[in-house]
């Protein structure tokens, strides 16, 4: 059995390759590749757009990459999250850690980079301590790691920063780090 094979561009676009007896069209969309695939007892027998639509059809959707690959990588303008060097799981639970500790000690030396990455989430705890209802003591135990430290900061919250609305803490810079000159940074409750 010899088969022979042509490959011929539509003047849809489209890519057709015929092999003896069927014809291929593969379509190339935006996000898959469509692959129709007629025999020649359909009465294929032009490989022009407007006589293939006239054809049933049976497409075929062609196994998904990621979408990342064939969509455009866009820049991070204006995204203000800082990744912190770490993928999202190790940095919830950095930035968990040292919340506890900044609500624990009251002080903590960092870079700058984490303590202006940590100030929003250390006021956030302060501010559901001064809210106090149910809601936002669990809410608390759901990011603070130490129970009875949530307690502490539900009791001393509401007449500590009473007369405060927001800036609970303070972010000083320091010297740089020795070993790798990296900007550091102290950053304490008000």
């Amino acid at each position: 059995m010899e088969i022979h094979s042509n490959v011929v561009k539509s003047n849809t676009g489209h890519l057709c390759l015929h092999i003896t007896s069927c014809v291929y069209h593969f379509v190339l969309t935006s996000r898959v590749l469509i692959f129709y695939h007629h025999s020649k007892h359909l009465g294929v027998t032009s490989f022009t757009g407007t006589h293939i639509s006239t054809v049933s059809q049976s497409p075929i959707a062609a196994p998904r990459t990621s979408s990342r690959t064939t969509e455009l990588n866009m820049m991070r303008h204006r995204k203000r999250v800082a990744k912190l060097g770490k993928p999202a799981d190790q940095r919830k639970a950095l930035l968990r850690a040292l919340t506890t500790e900044i609500i624990r000690h009251g002080r903590i030396k960092t870079t700058l980079v984490r303590a202006k990455a940590v100030r929003k989430h250390v006021d956030h705890m302060i501010q559901l301590g001064k809210r106090g209802d149910l809601h936002a003591r669990r809410q608390a135990m759901g990011w603070i790691y130490d129970k009875d430290l949530v307690h502490s900061l539900f009791e001393a919250a509401p007449d500590r920063y009473a007369d405060r609305e927001g800036g609970y803490t303070r972010v000083l810079r320091t010297m740089p780090r020795q070993g790798d000159n990296a900007k550091m940074a102290v950053i304490e409750l008000v």
